[in-house]
């Protein structure tokens, strides 16, 4: 139960291990858990990006980094080298901050000249690009120039934030974002997808990826996870928000909750939903 809900998902993840506190002992535990779990990718700190590439090879996951982190204020000509740099060191997929002021200021053309300069670089030595927007400091409409800018330079994905600041994704972002992108360019959350059915409500939407610190206990629950799982579920204005209707908990045979089988999170929701129900709420 749950093998292919399992692989799914973690082919969602990009395992994030960008904590500035984290030591190199820890960037090579994230690197490891990010093989056993078969992810999508490590976006990791550049400057550990070669050793990244190093412990990844011959497998399925993609070694990345981040360009212009956090904030997106470098010299255009600083993320074009950092890029470059990255691309050397084996990086394949980079996720690059965009000029947060410069879209807060309309000043159009400077932000389309730099994705521009960016997206050709990446692309020229066979890398990717994700650029992200920081959604928590834009208006819907700012969002949704970036996704006309980024679909028509043809960047790989969009993705909403950096995981730092006030507020990460949320399903109303990613739904926008899905909206506004052509199909060639896909969309990836990042800040607040921290439990499974924040993963499912991420695939739902028609987002591809997912940044995540918390992948052993999305994908460890996804193993344990009803097969249900696998088919659409509705989505809610959240990614705090309980199961919805209609989930089916890991069950005994004569019907009752199996909480043998249950995640402590799945426990929580049950117990919450129970309690709502009794009680009318």
């Amino acid at each position: 139960m749950g093998d292919k809900l399992k692989r799914q998902i973690a082919k969602m993840i990009d395992h994030s291990l960008l904590k500035p506190t984290m030591t190199d002992r820890e960037l090579e535990e994230g690197c490891a858990v990010a093989l056993r779990y078969d992810v999508a990718s490590v976006c990791i700190k550049p400057y550990y990006m070669a050793r990244c590439a190093a412990l990844l090879r011959g497998s399925t996951v993609v070694p990345s980094c981040v360009i212009g982190f956090p904030h997106g204020g470098h010299r255009a000509d600083v993320k074009l080298y950092e890029a470059e740099k990255a691309l050397l060191d084996g990086g394949i997929e980079l996720d690059v901050v965009n000029n947060i002021g410069k879209v807060l200021s309309h000043d159009w053309p400077y932000v389309e000249a730099e994705l521009r300069a960016l997206t050709d670089l990446i692309h020229r030595g066979g890398g990717k690009i994700k650029v992200i927007f920081e959604n928590a400091y834009l208006k819907d409409e700012e969002k949704i120039v970036l996704c006309k800018i980024c679909g028509g330079l043809g960047v790989d994905w969009v993705k909403t934030s950096t995981g730092y600041a006030d507020k990460g994704a949320t399903p109303h972002d990613l739904k926008l974002m899905v909206a506004s992108v052509p199909r060639t360019t896909q969309v990836k959350a990042a800040g607040g997808v921290r439990v499974l059915r924040a993963a499912v409500m991420v695939r739902d939407i028609g987002a591809t990826r997912f940044g995540a610190t918390a992948t052993v206990p999305i994908c460890d629950e996804a193993a344990k996870a009803s097969d249900a799982l696998l088919a659409p579920q509705p989505i809610a204005d959240s990614f705090d928000a309980p199961w919805a209707d209609g989930v089916q908990y890991p069950r005994l045979p004569d019907g009752a909750p199996d909480f043998s089988k249950m995640t402590q999170d799945q426990k929580m929701d049950y117990l919450q939903r129970e309690r709502d129900r009794i009680f009318g709420l």
